[in-house]
């Protein structure tokens, strides 16, 4: 099973993805409703929609014949984690480098 921040990384790195995250964080929306936002088949969308959901950024709730595709803030969690190690890592180093240059200052 693939790595879940990989996953989300992944969907992460579309533009498009991307753009369809933004309209998601402000509504839920069918496939349509996303398709007729872009210059792009029905087929289409419904990838990057996949994409989305298998990386765990999205919900996908079947409501009858219709598909709403809803934003899912837990999903973030894999890349936030992969961030704050590297948040920790900056914040030792720039404290060692202020510790140094306190150092030489005196």
């Amino acid at each position: 099973m693939p790595d879940p921040a990989q996953l989300c990384f992944r969907a992460l790195a579309d533009p498009t993805r991307r753009d369809i995250l933004k309209m998601l964080s402000q509504q839920d929306m069918t496939i349509t409703d996303v398709a007729g936002r872009f210059d792009m088949t029905r087929a289409a969308v419904k990838k990057h929609l996949t994409i989305l959901s298998d990386g765990g950024l999205i919900t996908v709730e079947p409501r009858g014949r219709e598909r709403i595709n809803s934003i899912n803030p837990l999903g973030f969690g894999p890349v936030l984690s992969w961030f704050d190690y590297f948040d920790g890592f900056w914040d030792d180093r720039l404290s060692d480098l202020k510790t140094a240059i306190e150092k030489d200052k005196t």
